[in-house]
């Protein structure tokens, strides 16, 4: 028995993605209550069973399993190689879920580059109302309400969820494409969210919103 078996059990009989915190947390906990059965592994460090995953990653791509390991924002969990996706679909006839449209999926990217952020700051830069196309967003579970703004009218910040992360396949949100240079990026915001004009009749040259101001984050 080797450690990358015992995470291998564990990964396929979870139904959700383990941490390698919490896999130790389980494999520490083993045998803790039948003492006849000894835990060779009671002693296993996080650092041993990321080792250990990587293992077990390049050992299924090596042997072109019909599997793969995965590492989620959550943690790892075993996955169908997409190119088996076309049949294992077939397990689970339920209806596909509705295509986002082209306007949500420009909003949505607005909101992931530049969260927290607020509607009319979406707004701006698209050019046009996004009520509609925010509570479809929200009702798919890939937007979610974070706050208000500290600004006049405190209007109400928009960011992405977990799954968001989840259905994009992303651990984190440095994992976007071209974050870094997007973030920076000047986008026109709304007039309510532009601050004071720093002499009389002179409007700040680029006026930052509550969301310009967490682009560097």
């Amino acid at each position: 028995m080797t450690l990358a078996k015992v995470i291998e059990a564990l990964l396929f009989s979870t139904q959700k993605p383990l941490s390698a915190k919490e896999m130790v947390d389980v494999i520490k906990r083993a045998g803790q209550v039948d003492d006849l059965s000894p835990n060779e592994f009671a002693k296993v460090r996080v650092s041993e069973v990321a080792a250990a995953l990587e293992e077990l990653k390049i050992g299924y791509e090596q042997q072109e399993r019909a599997f793969q390991l995965v590492e989620k924002a959550e943690g790892w969990q075993l996955a169908t190689d997409p190119a088996y996706a076309n049949w294992v679909r077939q397990l689970f006839p339920a209806p596909k879920p509705a295509r986002l449209t082209a306007p949500a999926l420009e909003t949505l990217a607005i909101i992931a580059y530049r969260q927290p952020i607020t509607r009319p700051d979406v707004e701006a830069v698209r050019g046009v109302a996004i009520d509609g196309v925010l509570q479809t967003l929200m009702e798919h579970g890939l937007v979610k309400i974070s706050g208000r703004a500290e600004i006049p009218g405190r209007p109400l910040l928009y960011e992405t969820t977990q799954s968001f992360l989840d259905h994009f396949g992303l651990r984190n949100l440095d994992e976007l494409p071209n974050v870094e240079e997007l973030r920076k990026r000047y986008l026109p915001v709304s007039p309510r969210s532009q601050p004071p004009a720093t002499v009389a009749g002179v409007a700040d040259a680029a006026p930052r919103s509550a969301s310009a101001a967490t682009e560097n984050l």
